[in-house]
C-alpha cells in the first residue's frame, strides 16, 4: 500500500450551494495542524482480503470488483474500522479512516473550485457518470485516473469512501482539526462513485450511509496517523416533529356508531416559511399516517424535486391533540444523498410506533434496502435505524400499510419492481421487527392468470389485510385481469393461504387504478373491510363515459367520479356498500403531487392521489391523500346520499 505525506495546512471547507446541497454550508476555514500519510488509492480487494479472506466470496457480486487491484466494495463502516485496527497491529503503526475535513483537504489539494481539476471533471475520471437504474458494470481498478497535486488517485469517483465522522450540519467559524458530531445516525462518505452524476463527485459534496450498510458504490482508503483528539461537536438536536411531544396518554371517547361524521378536509402538507431552513422540495408525495398514544396524528411523506432524486427526504408533521391545523413539516428521516422512496408507519395499539423506509444506494428507487426503527414515546425519539433487508434490490419499495396480524406478526408490502407493473412482495417479521423474511423465492415474474401461483401479489402498491381464517387478501395497481362478459379490465385480487409464499388471482369487481393513484385496503375496528380507490384515471379520454354508478337513498343512482369507499362484511367476497368520498358540498381543494387542484361536489371526489389510512381508538377513520387529510366514520360510510 503506497502512502504519500500530507503536510499541515489551511483550507476553506464546504460550498455556498443551496437546495439539496445546503448541507455544504456554511463555508468555514479549517486548519489541519497535524501532518499525516494517506493511501494513494482506495484499499483493494487483495489488500482487504489479507485481513478478511472470506470477503473473496463477494468479489464479482452484481458484476463489480473482481480483480485483485480493484477497489474493495461491499464493506461496512465497522469492517473498514476493523481493517484499520488489523493493519495497525500488523505494522505497529497507527492506521485509521480520514476525518471528513482531512478527506476534503486532500481532495481539494490546494484548490477552491468544484473539482481539483477546476470547474469541470475531465472524462479521464468518468466511469458511467449517470444514475443507472440497472447498475452498469465498470472496472474499479485503482490508480487509473490522474493524481491530484497531493499525489492521490481516485478522489473524484471510482468508489465512495468511508470517513471517520458522524454526519451532521457544519458549524460556522474557524475550526482546528474538526471531527464532526459526537454521535449520529449516519457516517460520512465522500468522493462519489461510478454510476453517479458528476455533480456528486465534487470536492465539497457530502454523502452518508448507515454504518451497517454496504453496496457496490462504497469502499474506503486509510491514513497513517494518530487519532485526532479535538472535541467533536454536540449531537444534532431533534427536528420539530420530534420536539415538545406530549407524553400524557390520551383518553379516547368513542365516536357515535349511528351518527354520521364527515369532517372538513384539511391539508397536512403545509409549505414551511422561507426562513425555516427545512428541506421542502417541489414534489411531496407517497404518505404514511398513524395515531399516537398521546392523541397526536403523525404523518410522513417524501419531499423531492424528482422521484429519482438523491435530494429526496422524508418529512414529518403532527396534528397535535386538540388542534385543527397540522404543524409545519420538518425532516423525519434522511440518509444523506440517498433516495428514500417508500415510508410506512404503524402504532401497534400498545405504545410502540414502527417506521419502515426504503433507502437507495444512489438516486433511483429500484435497488432499495429497507430500514426499520421504533418509538416508545409517541415519536419523540426513535431507535437507531437497522436494516430489515440489507440487500439493495427489488421487492423493497416500501408501501404505506404496515399490518399487524392476529398472531402479532408484522407484514410489510414492497413493490417487486420499479416499473408500473410487476407485483408486490411481502416481508414478514415474527418478532416485532427484529428479523424479517421474504416469502418470495421465485426470481421470475409470475404471470397473473386466474388460479396461477408464484409468490407475488398481482399489482404494485398493494394493500394487504388478514382475513378471519388467517389467510391474506390483497388488491393492487395494474396487472389487471379481464372482467366478466368483456366488461373491461378489473383490479386484480390476490389471496394467499400460506402467509405470502403462494398466491391465487382473480378479477375483482373494481376498476383498475392507474399512475398517480394508490389504493388502501384496511380492516376497520368494527370488523368490516374497507377499500378506498378511484373510479377511473382523470387523464383518460371520454371522462364522461367513465366513473361508477353509486346508489343513493330510495335506490336512485348517479354516476360519480374520483375517490370512493367500498365496504365488505363477508371477508372480501362481496362489497355491498360503495360510496363516493364526498359529503356533497362544493370545495376547491389541492391534492398536491400528481393530483393538483380539483373540485369536490356531489358527484366529484379527489381524482388521484397516493392514499394511506389509520383508525384511532375512538373509531374515527383518518385517510390522507398526497396532500389532504379526510376524517369520517363507519356510520357516514353506510349513510346513503340523497341524489336530486
Amino acid at each position: 500500500m503506497r502512502l504519500v505525506p500530507i503536510q499541515a495546512g489551511v483550507f476553506h471547507m464546504g460550498s455556498e450551494r443551496d437546495g439539496e446541497d445546503a448541507d455544504e454550508q456554511p463555508v468555514h476555514r479549517v486548519s489541519i495542524t497535524m501532518p499525516f500519510l494517506m493511501a494513494v488509492t482506495e484499499v483493494t480487494n487483495a489488500q482487504y482480503e489479507a485481513f478478511d479472506p472470506a470477503h473473496k466470496t463477494l468479489r464479482g457480486k452484481m458484476g463489480f470488483s473482481k480483480a485483485d487491484d480493484e477497489a474493495v466494495v461491499f464493506v461496512t463502516y465497522d469492517e473498514a474500522l476493523a481493517f484499520c485496527r488489523w493493519l495497525t497491529q500488523k505494522e505497529g503503526k497507527p492506521y485509521r479512516l480520514p476525518t471528513e475535513a482531512e478527506w476534503e483537504y486532500t481532495c481539494r489539494a490546494g484548490t477552491t473550485s468544484d473539482f481539483s481539476t477546476g470547474s469541470k471533471l475531465a472524462t479521464a475520471y468518468h466511469k458511467s457518470q449517470k444514475t443507472d437504474r440497472d447498475p452498469v458494470v465498470v472496472s474499479l481498478q485503482v490508480g487509473q485516473s490522474p493524481t491530484n497535486a497531493f499525489g492521490l488517485h481516485d478522489m473524484h469517483g471510482n468508489v465512495e469512501e468511508w470517513c471517520a465522522d458522524w454526519y451532521g450540519p457544519y458549524r460556522a467559524g474557524e475550526q482546528i482539526n474538526p471531527t464532526g458530531r459526537i454521535s449520529g445516525l449516519y457516517r460520512v462518505t465522500r468522493g462519489g462513485s461510478h454510476g453517479t452524476p458528476v455533480r456528486y463527485l465534487r470536492s465539497s459534496n457530502r454523502l452518508g450511509m448507515l454504518p451497517s450498510d454496504k453496496s457496490w458504490l462504497v469502499g474506503f482508503r486509510v491514513v497513517q496517523a494518530e487519532a485526532v483528539t479535538s472535541t467533536p461537536l454536540p449531537a444534532e438536536p431533534a427536528t420539530a416533529v420530534m420536539q415538545q411531544v406530549a407524553q400524557k396518554p390520551f383518553v379516547w371517547k368513542t365516536v357515535s356508531s349511528t351518527k354520521p361524521i364527515f369532517m372538513e378536509p384539511i391539508r397536512y402538507v403545509n409549505k414551511p416559511v422561507c426562513t425555516a431552513g427545512i428541506p421542502f422540495f417541489s414534489h411531496n408525495h407517497c404518505p404514511a399516517i398513524t395515531w399516537c398514544p398521546n392523541g397526536d396524528m403523525l404523518a410522513a411523506w417524501f419531499s423531492t424535486n424528482e422521484e429519482s432524486g438523491r435530494e429526496m427526504t422524508i418529512l414529518g408533521s403532527r396534528l397535535r391533540s386538540g388542534k385543527q391545523v397540522w404543524d409545519e413539516p420538518s425532516e423525519f428521516f434522511k440518509v444523506p444523498d440517498r433516495n428514500m422512496t417508500g415510508t410506512s408507519l404503524l402504532h401497534d395499539g400498545k405504545g410502540t410506533i414502527f417506521h419502515l423506509n426504503g433507502v437507495e444506494t444512489d438516486g433511483d428507487w429500484k435497488n432499495l434496502a429497507i430500514t426499520f426503527r421504533e418509538s416508545h414515546d409517541n415519536g419523540a425519539s426513535w431507535s437507531a435505524p437497522r436494516l430489515a433487508d440489507p440487500e439493495h434490490t427489488k421487492r423493497n419499495q416500501v408501501i404505506a400499510g404496515l399490518l399487524q396480524t392476529r398472531e402479532g406478526w408484522l407484514i410489510q408490502a414492497g413493490d417487486a419492481d420499479p416499473g408500473p407493473t410487476g407485483g408486490t412482495a411481502i416481508h414478514v417479521s415474527k418478532d416485532r421487527g427484529q428479523t424479517w423474511i421474504n416469502p418470495y423465492t421465485d426470481p421470475q415474474k409470475p404471470e397473473y392468470q386466474n388460479g396461477a401461483t408464484g409468490g407475488l401479489i398481482a399489482g404494485i402498491h398493494a394493500g394487504v389485510v388478514q382475513l378471519k381464517d388467517g389467510s391474506l387478501l390483497a388488491l393492487g395497481r395494474k396487472d389487471d385481469l379481464p372482467g366478466p362478459d368483456s366488461s373491461g379490465p378489473r383490479m386484480p385480487m390476490s389471496v394467499s393461504h400460506d402467509m405470502g409464499k403462494t398466491w391465487t388471482y382473480q378479477a375483482s369487481e373494481f376498476p383498475p387504478v392507474w399512475s398517480g393513484q394508490r389504493l388502501v385496503l384496511f380492516r376497520l375496528n368494527e370488523g368490516p373491510l374497507l377499500l378506498i380507490s378511484f373510479t377511473h384515471h382523470p387523464d383518460e379520454a371520454n371522462e364522461g363515459k367513465n366513473g361508477l354508478l353509486f346508489t343513493g337513498e330510495s335506490g336512485k343512482t348517479m354516476k360519480g367520479y374520483g375517490m370512493y369507499a367500498a365496504l365488505s362484511y363477508d371477508e372480501g367476497k362481496t362489497w355491498p356498500v360503495k360510496k363516493l368520498l364526498t359529503d356533497g358540498n362544493y370545495r376547491f381543494l389541492n391534492g398536491g403531487a400528481w393530483t393538483g387542484a380539483f373540485d369536490m361536489d356531489a358527484t366529484h371526489a379527489e381524482p388521484k392521489g397516493y392514499l394511506a389510512i389509520t383508525q384511532t381508538p375512538d373509531n374515527l377513520i383518518h385517510l390522507v391523500s398526497s396532500s389532504q387529510h379526510y376524517r369520517f366514520n363507519l356510520a357516514w360510510l353506510k349513510q346513503l346520499p340523497v341524489y336530486p
